[in-house]
């Protein structure tokens, strides 16, 4: 591993890309799987689709413009809708969910250029480039700003809203810049994890940690800690096993949460 390394360029940015994908994706997570949000970042991840499908209809040379325009739309609309409480909000998430994959679906197969962009529904982290990786350090350093300011907030928010706005905390502005930043997290990273994969990697490691952390900074540290496990060992067995990273990324994830199953009646008691 660590020659490929040193001998191959593409491996030493899919290492750095890990190192930095997997403690956003954490620490983001802690957030989601708390306050229920896991449904939400699924379809997030699947109105990719369209946002791939209107650039390449509008002509544009990397649809990551259009994929994030519409991501920002999606996802306010999305939150709005979700809020007003209309409907179930499982309810609500699911039909943008479905309606935003089958419409990019539709759009890509009308066009003819739905092979040509099928990777994304799997990623490829070996793809990663050098200004690629600036621009995920930039959203980590914004990720862990963000929740250091707002974790608080944002748990009272998932336990009580109308407790959150007794004590005087701006809970739509707050919910609305949390969502805006995950649906950049997310559509940002789809290229390298996949729109099938990535909800999996953003919820099992927190979902582990959850299982085993006995207060917050535990929690914190635990689903960090799991999430790089499982980048790393999924980047090194892919590369000698010859299979695609994302998977292995995700079924390490998926051990990890299916061992602190048993774990958490000893270590919480």
């Amino acid at each position: 591993m660590i020659e490929a390394i040193l001998q191959y360029d593409f491996m030493l940015y899919a290492l750095l890309g890990v190192l930095l994908v997997t403690p956003l994706f954490s620490i983001l997570g802690t957030v989601v799987v708390e306050t229920r949000l896991a449904f939400f970042s699924d379809a997030l991840g699947h109105s990719a689709l369209t946002g791939v499908a209107l650039g390449v209809i509008l002509g544009l040379e990397s649809p990551l413009i259009s994929m994030c325009v519409f991501a920002a739309v999606f996802s306010m609309l999305l939150n709005r809708i979700r809020r007003s409480r209309v409907s179930g909000s499982d309810t609500v998430i699911s039909v943008f969910s479905s309606t935003a994959i089958a419409l990019g679906l539709v759009l890509l197969a009308a066009d003819g250029s739905f092979a040509k962009y099928s990777g994304y529904l799997i990623g490829d982290i070996l793809t990663i480039a050098p200004p690629e990786l600036v621009v995920m350090a930039v959203l980590l350093l914004l990720v862990m700003v963000f929740w250091m300011v707002f974790y608080n907030k944002l748990m009272i928010m998932g336990l009580s809203e109308p407790l959150a706005s007794s004590r005087g905390i701006r809970t739509g502005l707050i919910d609305n810049a949390f969502i805006l930043i995950l649906a950049m997290a997310v559509t940002f990273s789809i290229r390298w994890i996949g729109i099938l994969l990535i909800n999996s990697l953003l919820i099992l490691p927190s979902a582990a940690a959850r299982n085993v952390a006995r207060h917050a900074r535990g929690y914190l540290l635990l689903s960090v800690l799991f999430s790089l496990a499982s980048g790393l060992g999924g980047l090194a067995i892919s590369y000698y096993a010859n299979i695609t990273t994302g998977p292995m990324i995700v079924l390490l994830s998926a051990a990890i949460f299916f061992v602190t199953i048993p774990l958490r009646k000893f270590i919480k008691n």
